[in-house]
């Protein structure tokens, strides 16, 4: 029977008031314990806003938590391979519409409450619930109905058939049901439970004794937050840190390539910069004027700015580790006379203003001048209006109060969001809209791949966004250390496996 209460609470401390260096401060353990007794010291700049998945806790959540505090039904490996890690078995009816999956037998939460299919179909409507935040709500409208036939079994009946489920459960954390506030407490099945959270600062994640799996290879993992990308280079060097996620500063590399004592991993991203416009608020209601910003902005000379060698262009919203990538990147060319020529058409010869939301942290205040000074070459101001990931989330995500907006976007397979109107960038294009709804009722990966190359080609026709660049997916290490992941797809970060050699 479940406890009415089944979340761990948190040590919350005072946010510390340091500008520009890790809160947490002292020195990684490099000196000290090694294998399961060793502390691992993480760097990233992508802070939790809260501990909730569905709540607007942001890109910093999805990479502390997914796989080390919360588990999925399935799991997104490192290597973009889909695997089951709560379902023990799974199956799937004739037509595509029922799937029936049997639970792992002896998981607990870190509560002590055991784990039952009623957690499971509670974590999934938090998801689909009408105040859930999660970029992936709409994926799951196909469910028409849940059953929990025994504390077991599972059974999900869905109105049409959907060849990206199984996919789009490994974006689900199974949490106790019992939980009632899951953005400042946690109550998961992984390898580690939520330690200090000293907001502004610091992270930590304690190795849980009744984990039901393979145990972790560490004691304790810290995730480091900073607000400045030199910041976070500099504490690797002076050892504060281990490892850093992902390297936002690449003037930095060149103290750590050729370096035996650190190891330099570039490995495959998924994380898209994107000036994103409100398709539904004029100008940018008019395809001509998206195109024309698209053409004013001479995107290898800020990825080169932003990364030097270092990042991809991308003409659309698809990486090129997605099934259907093509290059699309003449598609909107630079051209500062074409986007002139497009803004007379629309008839704004003389230019227009509007204000840019640009997120505070590093890259995207760089990023935002950029884009003024090229905008302002064809008569086009821009006001950047600077806020916090908090603000971004309320202002722009959820009220779309907003013209145009600076963000990144880290998953893969993400192309299928301009197929829904409702989204924040709030672009509609019917046909983009049917040609997304019948990829996912394909009968074949190919055919899918074949209707989301039209969305794609369809989406750069529009200049539904600017895709500025794909992120290179960075990670730079102590060499004293490994088991860490190098994509970072989803921005997960899987930590259960680093080791202290």
């Amino acid at each position: 029977m479940k406890r009415s209460t089944g979340a761990i609470a948190l040590s919350v401390a005072a946010a510390l008031a340091l500008s520009g260096c890790a809160a947490g401060g002292g020195t990684s353990n490099t000196g000290g314990a090694t294998a399961a007794d060793a502390t691992i010291e993480v760097g990233s700049l992508y802070e939790p806003q809260n501990l909730s998945n569905v709540g607007g806790g942001g890109q910093g959540v999805t990479e502390a938590l997914t796989g080390n505090v919360y588990e999925g039904l399935f799991r997104l490996t490192d290597s973009g391979e889909v695997e089951p890690v709560l379902a023990a078995s799974n199956s799937v009816s004739d037509d595509g519409l029922t799937y029936t999956f049997t639970l792992q037998d002896g998981v607990t939460f870190h509560s002590g409450d055991p784990l039952t299919s009623a957690d499971v179909k509670s974590s999934i409507e938090r998801v689909t619930a009408e105040d859930s935040q999660s970029a992936r709500k709409k994926s799951f409208s196909v469910i028409s109905d849940i059953q929990t036939p025994d504390d077991a079994t599972v059974v999900i009946t869905l109105s049409a058939p959907s060849i990206s489920f199984i996919y789009n459960l490994s974006y689900i954390w199974i949490v106790n049901d019992a939980a009632t506030d899951i953005k400042t407490t946690e109550d998961g099945t992984g390898p580690y439970t939520v330690g200090d959270w000293k907001r502004g600062s610091s992270l930590s994640l304690d190795s849980w004794s009744g984990y039901w799996g393979e145990k972790a290879s560490n004691k304790e993992v810290v995730f480091n937050y900073f607000t400045d990308a030199t910041a976070l280079s500099n504490a690797l060097v002076t050892n504060q840190i281990d490892v850093i996620t992902s390297v936002q500063s690449p003037d930095q590399l060149s103290q750590f390539t050729d370096n035996p004592d650190f190891v330099v991993s570039d490995g495959d991203s998924t994380t898209k910069e994107l000036l994103a416009f409100n398709d539904k608020v004029a100008p940018f209601d008019q395809v001509a004027v998206r195109k024309a910003v698209y053409s004013a902005i001479d995107t290898k000379k800020l990825l080169n700015s932003v990364w030097g060698d270092y990042g991809t262009l991308i003409g659309s919203m698809v990486p090129p580790t997605d099934p259907w990538y093509e290059d699309l990147t003449q598609v909107n060319p630079y051209d500062p006379a074409l986007s002139k020529k497009l803004l007379a058409e629309a008839g704004l010869a003389d230019g227009f203003e509007f204000t840019l939301d640009t997120p505070s942290y590093d890259p995207h205040p760089a990023v935002a001048e950029f884009l003024q000074s090229e905008l302002a070459k064809v008569g086009i101001t821009v006001k950047i209006n600077t806020i916090s990931a908090d603000e971004w989330y309320s202002k722009v995500f959820k009220e779309r109060n907003f013209e145009a907006t600076l963000q990144e976007h880290v998953n893969d397979r993400d192309v299928v969001w301009y197929g829904n109107p409702d989204f924040y960038w709030g672009y509609n294009n019917p046909q983009v809209t049917q040609w997304v709804a019948e990829a996912e009722a394909a009968s074949s990966t190919d055919e899918q791949t074949a209707k989301l190359k039209l969305v794609n080609e369809q989406i750069a026709q529009d200049a539904a966004s600017v895709w500025l660049y794909l992120y290179p997916q960075i990670v730079v290490a102590n060499s004293d250390i490994s088991g860490y992941g190098v994509n970072g797809l989803n921005s997960q970060f899987f930590v259960s496996k680093i080791v202290r050699k």
